[in-house]
């Protein structure tokens, strides 16, 4: 236990220096750290990977039963999104809240530009993207679009892009001059509800909830034009009641494959990264919601809608065949890999724990007790575009 007498003794050596304001070096490293989303208190759960312990709690969130996170470039702080408009800035060293302001009335997620400098929001009400100086937290841009906004993400170049749910339109608003710069693609499709950008800045995916399909754009084209995938997918089939919308931020890049959940299938579909074209179908035990590349890319790891969500599905990325089936419990919302891929962290809301395996043999070996857990969020995600 010497890591952990190690943390307290800093946590210790800390807080009389945040009390007093003070913005002296932290004596910690951050790497090893990371936050896990308790939804129904509003709180933040700190934890440390390598002794797979909670080592704090943030609370004082405000409603966080949509919430997710980026994290500053330094790893030390934390921007929290949470349903109720709210952006949360946190110190994981201090375990502190270090601002907060309430900037709309129903956000959807936010992203932090590759620079570190900007915090961007999207929000259903009153709709449009709010973006805030990462600093202080002081609002530099309000970009109304008329419309809720989904799919935002960061892109290269101090951009951040997003989708339009009402309009079927994608918006890039480049940040790098003076003024932001807004280039509108429209022709996206009916109702998309989420979206991703690829590892390299490249590509742009949109799902679509209103038809079958997907729609692609290539951001490294001067004027990117829609380019729809995979029409028709579920053509000639009866479309399932969906119980939860698939988290598009959680779709996998697998070797030269993204792994997409189908809307209202019991599938997911692997496309080539290359020319956007089908590869392969593999049948799920639901409705997937996120499916996450482990990483090296050699497996996928799949977790499904209500009523299915006691149990998670690995996919071997070769054969496209499911080859283990876990069983955590009720509602498991979310799973975070560490960052070389050993373990996987796994959150089960409805047990009040998260749970920890090891990613080669699938053995649990570890639980950490959390009040109603979702997301799980480790730092070395600030090293990372689109999450």
């Amino acid at each position: 236990m010497i890591r952990f007498a190690a943390l307290a003794l800093c946590a210790a050596l800390l807080a009389p220096a945040a009390h007093a304001g003070s913005q002296e070096a932290p004596c910690c490293a951050t790497g090893d750290l990371g936050l896990i989303v308790e939804r129904a208190s509003g709180s933040l759960l700190v934890v440390d990977q390598s002794e797979r312990a909670a080592i704090g709690r943030i609370e004082g969130l405000g409603d966080l039963s949509h919430a997710s996170l980026v994290y500053s470039p330094d790893e030390r702080f934390a921007f929290v999104f949470g349903r109720d408009g709210g952006l949360t800035k946190v110190d994981i060293l201090t375990q502190k809240i270090t601002g907060r302001v309430m900037q709309a009335g129903n956000s959807i997620g936010g992203a932090i530009s590759d620079d570190g400098t900007l915090i961007a929001v999207a929000n259903y009400e009153p709709g449009g993207v709010r973006v805030f100086d990462a600093g202080t937290l002081e609002m530099v841009a309000d970009i109304p679009t008329g419309s809720k906004t989904i799919g935002l993400v960061d892109a290269p170049d101090r951009r951040f892009v997003f989708t339009l749910w009402d309009a079927g339109e994608t918006w890039i608003a480049d940040f790098s001059g003076d003024a932001p710069k807004i280039t509108k693609v429209p022709g996206i499709g009916k109702n998309p509800y989420d979206a991703l950008i690829a590892a390299d800045g490249r590509t742009y995916i949109a799902g679509l909830f209103g038809e079958d399909g997907l729609t692609a754009l290539d951001l490294w084209d001067e004027t990117p034009e829609p380019r729809r995938i995979l029409p028709g997918y579920g053509k000639g089939r009866e479309g399932l009641p969906v119980y939860k919308m698939p988290h598009l931020e959680g779709w996998a890049l697998a070797g030269e494959e993204f792994v997409l959940p189908a809307v209202g299938q019991h599938e997911v579909l692997w496309v080539d990264a290359r020319d956007l074209t089908e590869t392969a179908r593999t049948k799920t035990h639901g409705q997937p919601v996120f499916a996450m590349s482990r990483p090296g890319g050699r497996q996928v790891w799949v977790n499904f809608a209500h009523p299915l969500n006691d149990t998670i599905q690995v996919i071997d990325t070769r054969s496209h065949e499911v080859i283990h089936e876990l069983t955590p419990g009720p509602a498991v919302l979310h799973m975070e890999f560490t960052a070389r891929g050993t373990e996987v962290w796994v959150s089960v809301r409805d047990a009040d724990r998260v749970d920890i395996y090891d990613a080669a043999t699938f053995e649990k070996i570890g639980e950490i007790a959390a009040k109603s857990p979702s997301g799980i969020f480790f730092t070395a995600r600030a090293h990372r575009m689109g999450l």
